[in-house]
């Protein structure tokens, strides 16, 4: 979120040149820089014992590609214990060993995008509200199921080019 107000005080901000920061909003009241705000998610891709990755259908996402868990953080969740839930509710999968692959901005929604590899014992899917369906595709050949250049199809790309010391 881009600041307009200070969210101390509420009164209007100015720019202001910030040292290394360069021109940003700051509040003349409380004389101090105001950072702007982003919203923090996971996305993961979720690959079991088979080598097989889970790609979902969210028709509200994409009804053209399929795309990996994802999901916000709540207050007072680590990313780690987000991912978990989010497999679990979206899918019925019990994540078994988590890997931090990396972050990525996601500006057209204002997210933080934390990438993980989700690694899970393979058994029967029971699908959240959110998911319109999902399956287990060989991690191979997820690339061509996603949209191409997309956060999911960059995590996944990833996960292949590393794959030997992964998985």
């Amino acid at each position: 979120m881009k600041i307009k107000y200070c969210p101390v005080c509420g009164s209007e901000a100015i720019q202001k040149e910030i040292g290394d920061e360069g021109l940003m909003p700051f509040c003349p009241t409380c004389q101090m820089p105001l950072w702007d705000y982003f919203n923090t998610s996971i996305i993961c891709a979720v690959v079991n014992e088979q080598e097989e990755i889970a790609l979902l259908r969210q028709n509200y996402v994409s009804t053209t590609n399929y795309v990996c868990v994802a999901g916000h953080m709540k207050s007072a969740e680590s990313a780690e214990e987000t991912v978990t839930r989010e497999v679990k509710e979206e899918i019925g999968q019990d994540v078994e060993q988590l890997i931090y692959i990396r972050s990525y901005p996601y500006e057209k929604k204002n997210l933080l995008m934390l990438g993980f590899l989700a690694k899970v014992n393979k058994k029967d899917f029971k699908l959240s509200g959110e998911v319109d369906s999902v399956e287990w595709f060989p991690l191979n050949d997820a690339l061509s199921m996603l949209r191409e250049g997309g956060i999911a199809w960059q995590l996944v790309k990833e996960i292949n080019e590393r794959k030997a010391r992964l998985l």
